[in-house]
């Protein structure tokens, strides 16, 4: 038997209808748009705007599972969460995640319905406490819009069947884990995973299903994913070095080398982009970064999360848009200075891994290599 809110509105509508409504037409649209957009872009010249196949930088590490274990395990860059992977609470935070999500009207009836819209979904505030939409529209929106065409391209490029479909399951999975590490122990009222899951996640596929959308982040804005490189440290069982990047570069009107520079992740950087004569990039920013994710300690009955923020400064270095070395320096106790150095740097013949290193907690150094066709590599602690 067919499902309509017609049907509902005749009968009278109830608040578990209301409910049933609310989770399945959104995921109706999402799934019937892009496919309508997917058709049109197939009918017209397919192009690769965010990944080409590059093998060497942040490119040549891209792919599907690299994209989830940075996107899912990226919250653990806070201060005060755990890197180890086994003290993270997943099955509770699967079982509050789907709780919320089955009942949506129920969870923001609980926050208020002024505070979720005026939070999570519009700039209702400038306050920081109540500023829950910045991350949902550059992470969400923009950051999930961009990942979704770039891993779609990586399926094509590599000669996927059905890489609509695929890329929709990757984004589907990797945001769910997201939501799940994110929600960890706590259980009760959390509306951020219905602001992410029904509003912004979808809209973020529609919006960059669209070729002009593409265009405009690709080849005016020329954005790219510069995510970090995963490890995982077996001793400490910790994963280490991974978080979900992206940058912009403009080009100035009134100047033939330099660019604005924008870069951010669980950061936000500004400055400038210098072009050299063989088109290599060397770009400086100055902004903040998300210290420590905090409870605002204004809701009894419902979860609302904040930050705290701290100085970050960041150079960085790219060939074609694809990240070759970054360096970090940060007002956090955990990564205070942090190198990435990508594939295409350093070689060993044929062979050409990437590193990093970071000086962590109690003036430990950790670092790790990494490998283009291994989407986790390995890290260790030094004493």
């Amino acid at each position: 038997m067919s499902y309509s809110i017609e049907q509902e509105f005749a009968n009278g509508m109830n608040i578990e209808s209301l409910q049933k409504y609310c989770l399945s037409f959104p995921l109706k649209a999402l799934f019937l748009l892009t496919m309508i957009f997917s058709t049109v872009a197939h009918s017209q010249e397919e192009q690769y705007y965010f990944y080409h196949g590059r093998n060497y930088g942040s490119e040549s590490i891209f792919n599907p599972l690299a994209l989830i274990i940075n996107g899912g395990f990226g919250i653990l860059q806070y201060d005060n969460r755990t890197r180890n992977l086994f003290e993270i609470r997943y099955k509770n935070g699967f079982n509050n995640v789907i709780a919320n999500l089955s009942h949506p009207v129920r969870s923001i009836n609980e926050f208020g319905w002024k505070n979720f819209l005026g939070n999570e979904i519009y700039p209702g505030s400038l306050k920081k406490k109540n500023a829950q939409y910045w991350p949902n529209y550059q992470n969400h929106l923009i950051g999930g819009g961009m990942s979704y065409v770039a891993v779609k391209e990586w399926y094509r490029y590599h000669n996927y069947s059905h890489p609509t479909l695929l890329a929709l399951g990757t984004i589907a999975v990797y945001h769910f884990l997201n939501e799940i590490v994110e929600n960890n122990a706590f259980e009760g009222i959390n509306v951020d995973p219905i602001a992410d899951v029904y509003v912004f996640n979808p809209l973020s596929i529609v919006l960059f299903s669209i070729d002009g959308v593409q265009k405009f982040f690709s080849q005016t804005l020329n954005m790219a994913d510069w995510s970090t490189q995963p490890t995982y440290n077996p001793s400490a069982r910790t994963i280490e070095n991974q978080g979900q990047n992206f940058s912009i570069k403009y080009k100035l009107p009134f100047s033939e080398r330099l660019s604005y520079f924008y870069y951010w992740g669980l950061t936000g950087l500004s400055g400038l982009s210098y072009e050299t004569e063989s088109g290599e990039y060397f770009s400086l920013g100055a902004g903040l970064r998300a210290k420590e994710l905090v409870s605002t300690e204004e809701q009894t009955n419902a979860r609302k999360l904040t930050v705290t923020l701290t100085w970050n400064v960041g150079f960085f270095y790219d060939r074609d848009n694809s990240l070759l070395a970054s360096v970090l320096f940060s007002g956090i106790s955990n990564y205070k200075f942090h190198i990435n150095v990508y594939p295409g740097i350093i070689s060993f013949g044929r062979f050409s891994p990437g590193f990093f290193c970071a000086l962590g907690e109690q003036g430990r150094f950790v670092s790790g290599f990494s490998v283009n066709f291994f989407p986790l590599g390995l890290a260790t602690r030094l004493r």
